[in-house]
């Protein structure tokens, strides 16, 4: 199952958008023990994209290294030197695929790791 980054998009955005992947079983199967067929190699190739981008493999860094592995937007923006955002855009594509949870606090935003999701994409490159 794939998802539009944003759903409020018009006919002229939508040629440049892309999909992201929802990390599942169905969409990584353990690669490395057997070939993979053209479709399920689309399927993970959509999958790994969501953390192939060097601010997202951070943010999932600081999210696991984190206290209580969980942070706020406003905690996350000054590490990884960009803007609020743009952060918020990198964590929305993380939660669309199902890597992170989102909490609502008041004004806040806090993001958490889902690890079962994260041990998809380690068992799929695992031999």
């Amino acid at each position: 199952m794939r998802r539009y980054v944003d759903r409020y998009i018009d006919r002229c955005q939508s040629v440049r958008m892309k999909l992201i992947g929802v990390i599942t079983e169905e969409c990584c199967p353990q690669m490395l023990r057997s070939p993979l067929g053209a479709s399920e190699a689309e399927e993970m190739a959509a999958a790994l994209k969501v953390i192939a981008d060097p601010a997202r493999l951070r943010l999932v860094s600081l999210l696991a290294a984190s206290e209580n592995g969980e942070a706020c937007v406003c905690d996350l923006t000054e590490p990884l030197g960009l803007s609020q955002p743009t952060v918020s855009h990198h964590l929305k594509v993380l939660a669309d695929a199902g890597l992170v949870q989102r909490e609502q606090r008041g004004r806040w935003a806090f993001f958490r790791l889902v690890p079962e999701r994260l041990a998809i994409v380690r068992r799929a490159l695992t031999p």
